[in-house]
């Protein structure tokens, strides 16, 4: 018997051993979560030299964009910024041409989640000094003034790395909630936020998630209707084939075929994504512990999966069935659900909606801090929570935006950066700033900003914004929302910094699903516009009032520069024109757009070095 006890014991001990014993690794960067932004952030870190770590509980990268399903791009059509860019080029080259992704008609990018995981798994083997460690859960998170230590498990052993610098990408924050940082769930007070289209009384209501599904069409003579689900009632997706587009002033028609390609993918599949009595659902399952997550979960999967008994059994669409060869799952669903929203945590910024609505007249000029650019309108699924206050989200109107950095930074850590759904935003800009491109976009300038903070050793507080940037532009990306131009453009970069500075502001426009904001690259600049935007940075124009409305010349562009850098003759003028392969001769009488007084500010005063503070306030004055 004794023998047997100790035998036991030492089992036992063994087991206990080994799930205590960790490779203990160092790294630059830790990135919890392989969604949409923690996949960009750790590609634009890599890709700067940065030894980054991914953490990613799944077999796949991507998140809402792939293991969500959620595989119809919502914005940013005309807006190819960086990795949300790149992505795009290789979606069209995969399926032969961009008009092959134009399969539904919610979106003009749409692709099968496997391609989609396909391609950034492709991507991020690409990148030297990224290293993805899937099906891996993190397990703790400290940090103390000699950096980041992190836990997780993979297949059953526990391993611990270290890092300067951390990102939360994961889907809820929850990384960032571990270090007991305060933040806002639900809808904002009215009062509270500075927003008059928001409740009067704050409440933890969030937006709806849903558990997507995919189906394939398996031809008109097949019958894959599932099993009847329990509870299952028709009466919960009566409204279904009912639909009206919001933004429009048309009455809802009765169209299933409609209903169902909202979601069309290439290749004969559906992406079942539908909030008109469909299966969105809503629980908050934020601050749930991991069980009781699980739990609800669970009922969302059911809720679908009654939606779509409703599409095969009642609507007679038996020949569409659950894709079999989507995901790599026991029950042929995503792995993860969509999740709408998450904690927002307080930032060095608030990015609220004035400054969404009307940046240039926002308190302050964060606009010139701008790092991810977005363009779909404010959208909200509340529809399945009948306690949610009534707001409506069609009348709040916006143009294309930029996200400020200083939305990605809490206030009160030094080497934690805000990704995903987490970053501070208040709950109705949540609705713009959580769609696919944004979220990328937010990932990419996590992974730059990061790699300037450990490269540089500082603080993310000390880390200068022109810099992040820079090199963004670099990475073929947008600061500024402008439709008009692309990165591949010649003059792009000079367009994008004179726009980041405030000097020649761009136009904004709400318009439709797709909302725009225009730089006008040809159109003519006036005198007085640009003094108006030089004034801020050159204390030297302070009291020059000698700016008409006339149209800017060559030689009226020489007198305003040589108040800022005297000695700037015509001749410099002219061969800085020349220099950056600017389009014609330079004259004294040549009349100037807006383009080329771009170029030549970028060339002959760089404006753009001029440094700014988190609120967008200039920090250093030109000499």
């Amino acid at each position: 018997m004794k023998s047997i006890e100790l035998k036991t014991f030492v089992v036992v001990f063994l087991c206990v051993l080994s799930s205590s014993i960790y490779a203990q690794e160092k790294y630059d960067l830790i990135i919890v979560g392989g969604g949409a932004s923690g996949t960009a952030a750790g590609i634009a870190a890599g890709r700067l030299g940065t030894n980054t770590l991914i953490i990613e509980p799944t077999t796949w990268l991507g998140g809402m964009l792939t293991s969500a399903g959620v595989s119809a791009i919502d914005g940013n059509h005309k807006l190819p910024s960086g990795i949300w860019g790149e992505f795009k080029s290789k979606l069209e080259e995969y399926y032969g041409g961009p008009e092959k992704l134009a399969t539904g008609w919610v979106s003009n990018t749409l692709f099968e989640p496997k391609v989609g995981n396909q391609i950034l798994q492709e991507v991020t083997k690409s990148v030297d000094d990224l290293t993805v460690s899937f099906n891996s859960n993190w397990k703790s998170a400290s940090y103390s003034e000699l950096g980041w230590t992190v836990s997780y498990y993979k297949n059953g052993q526990l391993y611990e790395v270290i890092a300067p610098m951390l990102i939360d990408a994961t889907e809820l924050g929850d990384v960032a909630a571990s270090q007991g940082l305060p933040y806002r769930l639900g809808m904002d007070a009215r009062d509270e936020i500075g927003e008059t289209f928001a409740p009067v009384n704050s409440n933890t209501i969030i937006q709806d998630l849903t558990y997507v599904v995919t189906l394939q069409d398996y031809g008109k003579g097949a019958d894959k209707t599932i099993r009847k689900p329990s509870n299952y009632d028709p009466e919960e997706f009566a409204c279904a084939c009912s639909h009206a587009d919001p933004i429009s002033n048309n009455a809802p028609t009765l169209d299933c075929d409609k209903m169902l390609n909202y979601g069309k993918l290439p290749n004969g599949k559906y992406m079942i994504n539908w909030p008109n009595c469909g299966n969105d659902y809503y629980i908050n399952m934020v601050e749930m512990n991991p069980e009781d997550r699980r739990a609800a979960l669970k009922a969302a999967k059911e809720a679908s999966l009654r939606f779509i008994y409703y599409i095969q059994h009642d609507l007679g669409y038996q020949h569409l069935g659950i894709a079999e060869d989507e995901y790599p799952t026991g029950d042929n669903l995503p792995m993860i659900p969509y999740h709408r929203e998450s904690r927002r945590y307080y930032g060095l910024v608030d990015f609220t909606l004035p400054y969404v609505r009307t940046p240039y007249e926002a308190p302050s000029p964060l606009y010139r801090t701008g790092v991810v650019v977005g363009d779909y309108t404010i959208d909200h699924h509340h529809k399945k929570n009948l306690e949610a206050p009534a707001i409506d989200f069609i009348k709040i109107r916006v143009p294309s935006y930029t996200v400020p950095l200083g939305a990605l930074i809490p206030k009160d850590h030094p080497a934690l950066i805000l990704a995903e759904k987490s970053i501070s935003v208040s709950n109705i800009v949540n609705g713009a700033t959580r769609l696919q491109p944004v979220v990328l976009g937010i990932g990419h300038a996590a992974g730059i900003l990061a790699s300037v903070a450990v490269r540089e050793k500082k603080e993310l507080e000390d880390v200068s914004i022109r810099e992040v940037q820079q090199l963004l532009l670099d990475q073929n990306a947008y600061i500024m929302p402008f439709l008009d131009m692309r990165p591949e453009d010649e003059h792009f970069q000079a367009m994008q910094k004179i726009g980041a500075t405030g000097v020649l502001k761009g136009e904004g426009v709400p318009y439709l699903w797709a909302n725009q904001t225009w730089f006008y690259p040809d159109r003519r600049v006036t005198e007085y516009e640009l003094v108006d935007g030089l004034r801020p940075l050159y204390p030297s124009l302070t009291d020059f009032w000698g700016a008409s409305g006339a149209y800017l010349t060559g030689r009226s562009f020489q007198n305003l520069v040589e108040i800022i850098q005297p000695n700037t003759a015509l001749l410099v003028i002219a061969q800085a024109w020349e220099r950056r392969g600017l389009a014609g001769e330079f004259t004294s009488e040549i009349k100037l757009n807006r383009q080329q007084v771009s170029v030549l500010l970028d060339e002959l005063l760089d404006p753009f070095s001029i440094e700014v503070d988190w609120q967008g306030r200039v920090l250093t004055e030109s000499k």
